[in-house]
């Protein structure tokens, strides 16, 4: 037994126990599956140094279990390679680096679940990782801002299903929310394409070695944070994994064998445009239906709505001195235009609306073109050409002294069709 350390005597000793209580197990021929299954038996690690010693090697993927007194010509190498290799121990400073390994026990795959903090960082003094959203100076607090803000201020796990139209600032709603109870937010875009890898964890290939890294549902449960769902009714049944943690259980990484329980605070938030029933006005394509059991672990579900025409304009205001616009009769006009397409969609006389992030980016093409009409055709030239032509003229029948310094942009659509376009309008 001298030839080797206790963990590989060990090893040797569970394999011979293995070898008799399960009849056909060959120890001279065994892939690394049988190892593994040696190892697992006796709650051991994987027996690299067998895999690595070439006196074990019997074949190609074929290794076998030495004797006890046997002394492998080149064991004495493969220690003093690996003492020579091992990496550095992770730093409190968060630095990403491999665990340590000792001389008896090669390295297990690496697990990496703190953020890497770059160099520039580490020389400017931050040490410390934080997903606390930034305060929005121009944001204001409207709809269920305040209830969502007590959900997350309370620190209980309740999950929330926050439902509406698109640009309507849902999204940005959780993240102030966050900014002011000053908690960390992990926020996941969820596609049709995400499944348990992206949001559990899974292994990457890092300089040549396999590195686990946590995902972000695992890096806010194990953190106490909020985790954001951002567009979850795009998502597929994949996201069924999240069952266990909407219940504010742990959850198992099989991968690794690893049991995550969430800390004290973890919460989950959901976004979407509709309510997880799919969409039948085809505006929002790529929508599904989710799960009801998936829907049903969602206490709470809020409709959230545009702004009141008030708060609009308050948003607006802000919005326009941050582009350097004084102009706030302008800012009052574009309101009440978008308060005028909402009402009629609402009415489904119009396939599409003026969102409040769509008046945004005209108050900031308007900083950059300088021309009122420029500005709102050049943001609503992503509609169809009616639509365009409908909100162009409802704008005109608001602001009547309205000009455009690109003429060409008025003449391209012949005038008897836009006053017959805009006489089917409702508004």
């Amino acid at each position: 037994m001298n030839n080797f350390t206790n963990k590989q005597s060990n090893f040797i000793t569970a394999a011979l126990a293995y070898s008799n209580t399960n009849v056909g197990i060959d120890l001279n021929n065994l892939t690394k599956d049988k190892l593994q299954s040696i190892a697992d038996s006796a709650g051991m690690a994987f027996p690299h140094w067998i895999t690595r010693c070439s006196d074990f090697k019997v074949g190609r993927g074929i290794f076998r279990v030495p004797m006890v007194d046997e002394t492998p010509a080149d064991s004495a190498s493969i220690l003093k390679e690996l003492q020579q290799n091992v990496p550095n121990k992770p730093k409190k400073t968060k630095v990403v680096a491999p665990a340590p390994v000792s001389v008896d026990e090669p390295a297990e795959p690496v697990r990496i679940s703190e953020p890497v903090v770059s160099s520039y960082s580490l020389a400017k003094g931050v040490n410390e990782y934080s997903n606390i959203p930034e305060s929005v100076e121009t944001y204001v607090p409207f709809g269920h801002f305040k209830n969502v803000n007590s959900v997350i201020k309370s620190k209980q796990f309740y999950p929330i299903f926050i439902t509406g139209l698109s640009g309507n600032g849902k999204t940005m709603m959780v993240e102030q929310a966050c900014a002011k109870a000053k908690r960390d937010l992990y926020r996941v875009n969820i596609t049709i394409e995400t499944d348990e890898d992206d949001l559990l964890g899974g292994f990457r290939l890092v300089n040549g070695e396999t590195v686990w890294f946590d995902g972000p549902v695992v890096e806010a449960m194990k953190s106490g944070s909020v985790l954001l769902l951002d567009e979850v009714d795009l998502g597929s049944t994949k996201l069924m994994c999240l069952q266990p943690v909407l219940e504010g259980n742990g959850v198992f990484l099989k991968k690794i064998n690893e049991w995550v329980k969430p800390a004290d605070g973890f919460n989950i938030i959901a976004t979407a445009n509709t309510k997880g029933k799919g969409d039948d006005t085809g505006n929002f394509i790529g929508t599904g239906i989710l799960n009801e059991a998936f829907l049903e672990r969602f206490p709470i579900t809020i409709e959230q709505s545009y702004p009141s025409v008030s708060n609009e304009k308050k948003i607006m205001y802000k919005m326009f001195n941050k582009f350097g616009i004084d102009d706030n009769d302008f800012a009052n006009k574009l309101v009440d235009w978008a308060d005028l397409t909402r009402k009629a969609y609402a009415e489904e006389s119009v396939e599409s609306l003026i969102t409040t992030r769509r008046l945004v980016h005209i108050a900031q093409a308007y900083s950059i073109f300088n021309d009122k009409m420029t500005a709102i055709d050049m943001c609503v030239s992503r509609f169809d050409d009616i639509t365009k032509e409908v909100f162009l003229d409802t704008y005109r029948k608001i602001d009547a002294d309205v000009s455009t310094g690109d003429e060409e942009l008025q003449s391209e659509t012949p005038v008897d069709e836009v006053v017959e376009t805009s006489t089917t309008a409702p508004f």
